[in-house]
């Protein structure tokens, strides 16, 4: 075991970067407009509005690889810019990942924050796998991992328990959700970072006793 997590730890952010693209863009291409106002595990955030979200990440995080400064002040409409918006996504992690496989862009800090460049590049690896599992739920897709240990989630164990006492305090991540015994790596991710690994849709109101529907 310690033989497969010190070669889990030898990938680069880079290839990592690489497999959560695989698993997320066949995902996202996979989305059909009819499923826009579905609600996802995201709690904030319906599937268009995650995706436009998700869709910034991608797009500011490239500037944070080379140093530069990113603008989370607005979230821009790229679904709504044009029909080809799932090949744009394609496009853009594609350059996620050149610039994350850049020469140097681990090293040293990044962004206004001044983290540490490899701990800012592993927040967009999160995005990247989280939340194209919340949208894979959300449409009724599979996320599809491989077999044995899978060098993402052992990167991003590592990032959530570094994040999680600011990200909860400032609302980042929810409160921890139980986990079954036994549960998968990626059902611990989920529920380290406040989502419910078996999350089936948003639970039905509750109508009070006596109260006439419609």
């Amino acid at each position: 075991m310690d033989t497969e997590r010190s070669e889990a730890k030898s990938h680069t952010l880079g290839d990592l970067l690489r497999v959560a693209r695989e698993r997320a863009v066949p995902v996202v291409r996979a989305i059909p407009d009819e499923a826009f106002a579905a609600p996802t595990p995201c709690a904030d955030y319906d599937v268009k509005a995650l995706v436009n979200h998700l869709f910034q990440v991608v797009v500011e995080f490239q500037k944070l690889a080379a140093k530069g400064e990113s603008d989370f002040s607005a979230t821009p409409d790229r679904v709504g810019a044009g029909p080809d918006w799932r090949e744009r996504f394609a496009e853009e992690t594609d350059k996620l990942v050149a610039a994350w496989s850049a020469p140097g862009a681990e090293e040293g800090t990044a962004g206004a924050w001044k983290m540490p460049a490899g701990l800012v590049g592993s927040m967009a690896l999160l995005d990247l796998t989280v939340h194209v599992w919340d949208l894979a739920r959300a449409t009724g897709q599979e996320y599809r991992l491989d077999d044995g240990v899978d060098p993402v989630l052992e990167r991003l164990a590592g990032t959530v328990a570094e994040l999680a006492p600011t990200a909860r305090s400032t609302g980042v991540f929810a409160e921890p959700v139980p986990v079954a015994e036994g549960a998968s790596a990626l059902e611990r991710l989920l529920g380290q970072t406040g989502r419910d690994p078996y999350w089936n849709g948003p639970a039905p109101a509750v109508v009070p006793p006596g109260t006439v529907e419609g």
